[in-house]
């Protein structure tokens, strides 16, 4: 098995932590020890999670080895990206232009927003009775 540049990231979106590790191969992607179609089953997930792939033409050249967990699926596959991104960068740091101006190496640092009291949820209030 050929292990030559390998790099290890960590990538996050909500309360999903990716960990990546990438190095030169065929291709394949294996997610917590699964395919990434066993593990992705919608094809939006598996395209958000090869994306940074994608945009610097690395679809066959990588092979990504990822540790996920926290959050949703979603969540999961937005960190993997992340992940796979930072890596790529590491390896090659003329990739960063093309892989920044994507929105790649941003940090979605959008959160749920908190319960307010007197409220069912953050903003969701209770059915007014007028008599």
């Amino acid at each position: 098995m050929a292990t030559a540049p390998l790099t290890q990231t960590t990538g996050r979106r909500k309360e999903a932590v990716a960990r990546a590790n990438v190095r030169t191969g065929t291709g394949k992607v294996t997610v917590n020890g699964r395919a990434i179609e066993a593990y992705f089953t919608t094809p939006t997930q598996r395209m958000v999670a090869i994306e940074a792939l994608r945009v610097t033409n690395n679809e066959t050249t990588f092979d990504v080895d990822a540790n996920i967990y926290g959050g949703g699926v979603n969540g999961q596959a937005g960190a993997l990206r992340m992940a796979i991104a930072r890596s790529l960068v590491e390896m090659d740091p003329e990739t960063r232009p093309a892989l920044k101006k994507a929105g790649l190496l941003t940090r979605d640092s959008r959160r749920k927003e908190s319960k307010k009291y007197g409220l069912k949820k953050a903003r969701k209030a209770p059915q007014y009775t007028k008599r």
